[in-house]
């Protein structure tokens, strides 16, 4: 964890701007556990992972909001049913994602 607050720190001090993500509650069967974190930069590209496929591209998109409004947000992700053809979400469970903006 140590390394992801360092490139907060870094992302800060270069005047980069950019959200982050944290998973504050599940229920269910989902990738990763609370806690987990990943920083969006404008340019859209991230550091970390809230679990990766279509959940983590939804986060990427609200994300992508906050960092134009800049209004911090709470999302669900919802991972219960199969929503796409090659399967991708069928963890079983729900993940709440606080997601914020990060600049001076």
């Amino acid at each position: 964890m140590t390394e992801f607050y360092e490139e907060m720190k870094r992302l800060v001090a270069g005047g980069q701007q950019a959200a982050v993500a944290t998973i504050v509650r599940t229920k269910g069967s989902t990738p990763r556990e609370v806690g987990a974190r990943m920083i969006i930069r404008r340019d859209g590209n991230t550091y970390g992972t809230v679990g990766g496929g279509c959940g983590e591209a939804d986060v990427w998109s609200e994300a992508m909001q906050v960092l134009q409004t800049g209004t911090p947000k709470l999302i669900e992700v919802d991972l219960l049913h199969d929503h796409d053809a090659e399967g991708g979400r069928a963890c079983g469970g729900l993940m709440y994602v606080f997601i914020e903006p990060l600049w001076r």
